[in-house]
């Protein structure tokens, strides 16, 4: 049983090596590892060494703190984002049109206003 720091700085691991557009080889490269001892870690299976995430802080250029981040003391787990929105994050900081990821957030925006009245209307009626 993986302890829930472990899972949570896989987690954060994982995020961030999407949101960079790297792949696990790219990441297990940097650290000299295989490309599976990378799935573990993203998965907490095997726990990060200090030295190996301090590493990781650089290959991703990030705080070491960064990993983390959100990480309570309560039961209560941070809300990560899942790994399709994690793939659209990532997508959408590779524009650099400034008007244009403007209006891609208005849409999306609308989009999940307009969601969220639907259930409410279903959830009423």
């Amino acid at each position: 049983m993986s302890h829930p720091v472990d899972t949570h700085v896989g987690q954060r691991l994982k995020q961030l090596r999407i949101l960079r557009g790297m792949t696990q080889t790219d990441v297990a490269d940097g650290l000299n590892i295989s490309f599976q001892q990378v799935q573990k870690y993203e998965l907490g299976r095997n726990r990060i060494s200090a030295s190996k995430l301090f590493e990781l802080s650089h290959i991703l250029k990030v705080a070491p703190s960064y990993f983390f981040d959100g990480l309570q003391a309560s039961d209560s787990a941070p809300q990560l984002l899942d790994e399709e929105a994690t793939k659209i994050a990532s997508m959408l900081t590779r524009i650099k049109d400034d008007r244009l990821r403007g209006q891609i957030r208005s849409f999306i925006t609308e989009i999940a206003n307009s969601q969220s009245v639907e259930q409410r209307g279903t959830a009423a009626g």
